[in-house]
């Protein structure tokens, strides 16, 4: 059994100092060219006919955003790449390209085959990181338990509830499910895992009739796997740091299905252009190397993250942090104003502000505005998109100052802002006295 003496659960503070260290490199700006190429194609092709039901729920979810979790989107993804490989399977494939009667259908065969492989390398590497990690996130709890029938008995507790899971999934495969239920299905699994994790550490549920023989397991490790993923804790940071590239990917695979189950309704031989199996070819590519690159860099980010930090750290991180800073979130299409009264003129206002995400081309407009006693208002600091800045100004008309950070462009992201904005008053020089004037 590892000790936690002198240990806390990791905080958000920490998570946020942590991953500074494992900033990820922007995507190809080829996943955002490509997904809208992608989407115009599949528009095209809705115009042939009426969607059906689940044409129409796939376009829906196309063109709403990704789920907000890191593991939802991963999930999401993993159903796509087996919708896909279901859509490529010579079977699935319209009459008329399985007779290949054309050389044109000859040469899509094999770029399917093509894609196809490149889809299944990745769904395999998708479920590797997802089984390792799950397995890595356990046993590290383990190694903070009494090494006795305390840990035996969760253990146990755990693969019986795998067994049952496995069941359940495989029950419904039998009865004819879809791909789409059995992942509804394995969703609700992972966030029973959730509330089993947090069951341990409150000794509810599942757990409960262990509660006498939970004594002796340390408190920090109980707190720990009950707070983990609770909506605005640790992982929040995760979220916010590494989930815009990530929804990006859900988005373009979304729509990269989407295009391929209209066009095998809609297919026409001979219809298909050479741009559109150009568009597909180059999207497939861009999709899975991007993908796949993500997935490494999460798996060395997971595995190298501590479970437990001292209370020195954790308190030199928080201190660090509110050090006059706010943190704000400013929702997509939305601003975030801070006013500022003057009452004397050469007062400085000055800034100081950086948004946190990993990402570093994320950016936030900003700009400063005055509003004179009759209320009309002069721009005093023209609009620009920053990462981060940190100025000053100083004024010449005493009155209302408005500093303004604007989301307003972004329709997909929202933004949070760490800032630090204050009003100094002019420094009076002291008057020299007649005996200082007259030295």
């Amino acid at each position: 059994m590892a000790s936690t003496d002198g240990l806390m659960p990791i905080t958000r503070a920490f998570l946020s100092s942590y991953y500074d260290k494992y900033p990820f490199s922007p995507l190809s700006q080829d996943v955002s060219r490509l997904t809208d190429e992608i989407h115009s194609m599949a528009k095209n092709l809705q115009k042939d006919a009426p969607l059906t039901e689940g044409e129409s729920s796939l376009v829906l979810e196309a063109e709403s955003h990704p789920p907000h979790k890191v593991d939802e989107n991963l999930w999401k993804n993993r159903e796509q790449l087996e919708e896909i490989l279901f859509l490529l399977e010579s079977s699935n494939w319209p009459p008329a390209l399985q007779w290949q009667s054309t050389t044109e259908d000859v040469e899509l065969v094999s770029v399917l085959g093509r894609l196809g492989e490149k889809f299944r390398s990745t769904l395999k590497s998708l479920q590797t990181f997802q089984s390792k990690n799950s397995e890595f996130v356990f046993n590290t709890v383990m190694t903070y338990m009494p090494q006795d029938f305390r840990g035996t008995l969760i253990r146990q507790q755990r693969e019986r509830s795998e067994r049952n899971k496995q069941a359940e999934v495989d029950a419904l495969i039998n009865s004819g499910g879809s791909i789409r239920d059995r992942y509804a299905l394995l969703w609700n699994q992972q966030m029973e895992r959730r509330r089993q994790l947090a069951q341990l550490g409150s000794a509810k549920g599942v757990y409960k009739t262990l509660v006498k023989y939970l004594v002796g397991v340390p408190q920090v490790l109980l707190d720990f796997v009950q707070k983990i993923n609770d909506d605005d804790g640790p992982m929040e940071e995760q979220r916010q740091r590494y989930g815009p590239p990530l929804y990006s990917l859900t988005k373009m695979v979304l729509n990269i299905r989407l295009f391929l189950s209209l066009l095998w309704r809609h297919f026409e031989a001979g219809k298909l252009s050479r741009r559109q199996i150009t568009v597909l070819e180059e999207a497939v590519d861009i999709y899975t190397s991007e993908f796949q690159r993500f997935i490494t860099f999460i798996r060395d980010v997971f595995a190298n993250s501590p479970f437990f930090i001292t209370a020195e750290e954790a308190g030199t991180l928080e201190a660090r942090k509110s050090d006059e800073y706010k943190e704000v979130s400013v929702p997509a299409g939305k601003t975030h104003e801070v006013s500022l009264t003057v009452d004397a003129i050469n007062s400085y206002i000055a800034w100081d502000f950086s948004l946190v995400q990993g990402r570093v081309d994320m950016d936030i407009g900003f700009s400063m505005e005055y509003t004179d006693p009759s209320g009309q208002k002069t721009q005093i600091l023209p609009y620009r998109r920053y990462g981060a800045d940190q100025g000053n100004f100083c004024t010449c008309l005493s009155g209302n100052y408005k500093l303004i950070w604007d989301n307003s462009y972004s329709t997909f992201f929202k933004k949070v802002l760490r800032y630090k904005v204050d009003c100094i008053p002019p420094v009076v020089e002291p008057e020299l006295s007649s005996d200082q004037v007259d030295g």
